[in-house]
C-alpha cells in the first residue's frame, strides 16, 4: 500500500478538483469509530471485570489509558502534519487503530486488551486534528460551518451512543463484539481514503524539538492522568498529587519554550487572536459539562432510579439522536448568521438543561429525563460552532496548531470534568449522610445520593454561567480563507 505521494504546495493544489464528499465521508467515518471507542466500554466494564478476573480500579485503565494516550499525542499532531502528507497521516492512523482493534477483539487476557486499547488510542490521537485541519483547507470559510457541523455530530453522537450500544451488545452477545463490529467500519474508511483522499497540505519538515515533545507528554499526560485517577484514588493519593504537580510544571516550561523557539510543536501564538481564545475557553467549559454529565447521569439512573445499564443507555439515546440530526443544521445556520446568534442560544440551552438536572429526585420520570438530556445535547451542538468560529480567525499556517489546541483541551476538559463531577457528587453525598439521623436507612441513602448529584450539577451550572458571560464578548469578524 503506497501511503506517500508528492506533497503539493498551496499554489499547486487545485481545490476545485477535489472530491470533497468521499474525502469527508472517509475522515468522518474514521473519527466516528475512533471516538465511539472512548465510551463504548462503559456498560461493559462490570462484565469485563468478571470475564478477565480483575478489580474495578484495574479495569478503569481501559478507559483512562485511552484518554491518556490521546491527550498526550494530539498536541504533537501539528508537528506531524508538517512532516507527513494527509494520506500518510490518515492511513497510518486508521491502520494503527485497526491493528489495536483486532488485538483487543482477540485478547486472551486483560494485559493484551489494554495493549489493544492503547494502540487504538494512538490512531485516534492522530485522526481527530487531521479531520478538522483537512476541512479548514478544502472548504472556503463561508462553507466550513456545515462541514464542521458534521464534525460536531461525530464528536457528540459517537461518545453519547457508546453506552447505549455497549448495553445492547453486552445484553445479547459476548464483549468481543464491541470490537468485532468496529473492524468493518474501519476497513471501509481505509478503502475509501485510499481511493479518494488527496494530499492537501504543504510539507515544511521543520526541526523537531525533542525537549518540547517530552514536556508536552509530561504536561498533558500528567494532568489527564491525575484527574482521571483521582476518581478512584482520591486527591490525597501521592501518585495523583505528583502527577498533577509534574503536569502543571511541565506545561509551564512547555509554554515558555514554545514562545521562544523558532519552530514550536504547538504554536501558542494562536492565542494572540482574541476571537480564537474566547471560543477555546467556551469549548473547554462545555466539554467539561458534557463529559461529566455523561458520567453522572447513568450513575444517577442506576443508583437512584435503579434502572438497568441497558435502560439508562436507551434514556440517553434520544438526546444523542437529536444531536446527530441537528449537527449539520447548526453548521448550516452558522454559515448564514452571526456566530453570536448561534453560540449564545446554545449556551442558554445547555444552562437550562443543567439547571433542570439540579432538580432530579427519585420521582423524576423517564420522559423528564429524556427532555432534560435532549435540551443539553441540543445546546451543546450549537455551542460546537464556536470551534469553527475560532479556527476561522486564524491564518492558514496556524490551522494545524489551532485544531491541535482544540482537540487537546477537549481531552483534558473531559478528564477534568468527569473527575470534578464525580468528586463533587461523592463529597455532597458524604456531607448529607454525616448530618443524617438515620444513615443506614435505605431511603436516606437514596436522598444522600440525590443531594450529591444536585451539588455536582449545580457546580456545572456555575461553570456554564461563566461560559455564557465569556460568549457575550465574542465579536463577529471577517472570516479568513
Amino acid at each position: 500500500m503506497n501511503l506517500s505521494s508528492t506533497s503539493p504546495t498551496n499554489h499547486q493544489l487545485n481545490l476545485t478538483n477535489l472530491k470533497q464528499g468521499p474525502i469527508i465521508f472517509a475522515l468522518i467515518l474514521g473519527a466516528f469509530v475512533s471516538l465511539l471507542n472512548e465510551t463504548l466500554l462503559g456498560n461493559a466494564l462490570p462484565v469485563l471485570m468478571t470475564e478477565l478476573n480483575v478489580t474495578a480500579s484495574t479495569i478503569q485503565w481501559l478507559t483512562t489509558a485511552y484518554m491518556l494516550v490521546v491527550g498526550i499525542l494530539v498536541p504533537i499532531t501539528a508537528l506531524l502534519q508538517q512532516w507527513f502528507t494527509t494520506r500518510q497521516m490518515f492511513l497510518s492512523a486508521m491502520l494503527t487503530f485497526l491493528i489495536g482493534t483486532i488485538i483487543a477483539a482477540l485478547s486472551p487476557s486483560f494485559f493484551f486488551l489494554l495493549i489493544g486499547r492503547i494502540i487504538q488510542a494512538f490512531g485516534t490521537g492522530l485522526m481527530l486534528p487531521l479531520l478538522m485541519n483537512t476541512i479548514l483547507i478544502i472548504y472556503p470559510s463561508e462553507k466550513r460551518g456545515a462541514a464542521m457541523g458534521l464534525v460536531g455530530l461525530v464528536m457528540l453522537f459517537a461518545p453519547a451512543i457508546g453506552p447505549t450500544l455497549s448495553g445492547v451488545i453486552i445484553d445479547s452477545l459476548e464483549w468481543r463484539w464491541l470490537f468485532y463490529m468496529v473492524i468493518p467500519l474501519t476497513v471501509i474508511s481505509i478503502l475509501i481514503a485510499f481511493k479518494y483522499l488527496q494530499n492537501v497540505t504543504e510539507l515544511k519538515r521543520p526541526k523537531v524539538d525533542y525537549l518540547s515533545i517530552i514536556l508536552s507528554t509530561l504536561g498533558f499526560g500528567g494532568i489527564v492522568y491525575s484527574f482521571s485517577a483521582s476518581g478512584d484514588l482520591g486527591w490525597s493519593d501521592l501518585k495523583v498529587l505528583l502527577a498533577i504537580i509534574i503536569g502543571v510544571l511541565s506545561l509551564l516550561f512547555f509554554t515558555i519554550r514554545q514562545l521562544k523557539i523558532e519552530n514550536p510543536i504547538l504554536d501558542l501564538r494562536a492565542f494572540s487572536f482574541p476571537m480564537f481564545t474566547l471560543p477555546v475557553v467556551i469549548m473547554f467549559i462545555v466539554m467539561m459539562t458534557m463529559f461529566s454529565t455523561m458520567a453522572l447521569l447513568p450513575m444517577f439512573l442506576q443508583t437512584v432510579l435503579l434502572v438497568t445499564a441497558f435502560k439508562s443507555g436507551l434514556i440517553m439515546l434520544p438526546g444523542s439522536i437529536i444531536s446527530g440530526i441537528m449537527g449539520p443544521i447548526a453548521g448550516s445556520l452558522f454559515d448564514k448568521y452571526r456566530a453570536k446568534s448561534i453560540i449564545i442560544p446554545g449556551i442558554i440551552l445547555v444552562a437550562l438543561g443543567v439547571f433542570l438536572f439540579t432538580t432530579l429526585d427519585k420521582d423524576t420520570s423517564v420522559l423528564q429525563l429524556i427532555v432534560m438530556h435532549s435540551l443539553l445535547m441540543l445546546g451543546i451542538i450549537f455551542v460546537m460552532t464556536s470551534q469553527t468560529f475560532g479556527l476561522n480567525q486564524l491564518t492558514p499556517n496556524l490551522y494545524p496548531h489551532g485544531t491541535a489546541i482544540f482537540n487537546t483541551l477537549s481531552q483534558v476538559a473531559g478528564a477534568i470534568g468527569t473527575a470534578l463531577g464525580i468528586s463533587k457528587m461523592s463529597s455532597g453525598t458524604s456531607a448529607y449522610m454525616e448530618e443524617s439521623n438515620h444513615p443506614s436507612n435505605p431511603i436516606e441513602k437514596i436522598n444522600g445520593l440525590t443531594s450529591g448529584f444536585h451539588d455536582s450539577f449545580m457546580m456545572a451550572l456555575y461553570l456554564i454561567v461563566i461560559a455564557l458571560v465569556v460568549s457575550l464578548f465574542i465579536k463577529d469578524q471577517k472570516k479568513k480563507n
